[in-house]
Parts: C-alpha cells; structure tokens; sequence
C-alpha cells in the first residue's frame, strides 16, 4: 500500500512539474527533433536504412520463390534425376 501510495504522489508531482514546462516547452522539443528528423545526415542514412531492407526483401522474396519451385518439382517427381 506504501508503495501504490508513493507512486500516485510521484505522479502527481510529475503531471504539476510537467504542466509547468507547458505547451510552449512541448513546442522546444518537437521543433528540435522535426530538424534532426529532416538533417540530410539523418535523411541520408534512412535512405541507406530503406534500400538495404529492399535489397534484403528482395532476396528473400526470390529464395522463397526459388523454394516453392524446387518443393512443387519434387512433389510431382520433375527436376533432376540423380
């Protein structure tokens, strides 16, 4: 009970503390964060980011295909004969 009661006093101090701060430091944070978001270094590297994941889908996309081929020919006895 002492516990649930200190956290409720924490959260309380924590809400008055932030509405303090108010809109206009919420405003500071998102400011700063849209220009590291929209820095070409960042940019730079989520382009990487997104052409390594389609270079990776890719390749899985033609293992899983070249996978289901290969199962389908030995289920109806094609392929290669040994």
């Amino acid at each position: 009970m002492r516990g649930k009661l200190i956290f409720v006093a924490g959260a309380a101090v924590g809400f008055v503390l932030g509405a303090r701060a108010g809109h206009d430091r919420y405003e500071q944070i998102t400011e700063r964060a849209s220009k590291v978001w929209n820095s070409r270094a960042v940019q730079r590297q989520v382009a990487k980011g997104q052409d390594f994941a389609g270079a990776k889908t890719a390749d899985g996309v033609d293992a899983v295909v070249t996978g289901i081929t290969r199962g389908i020919f030995k289920a109806f006895g094609g392929g290669r004969k040994k």
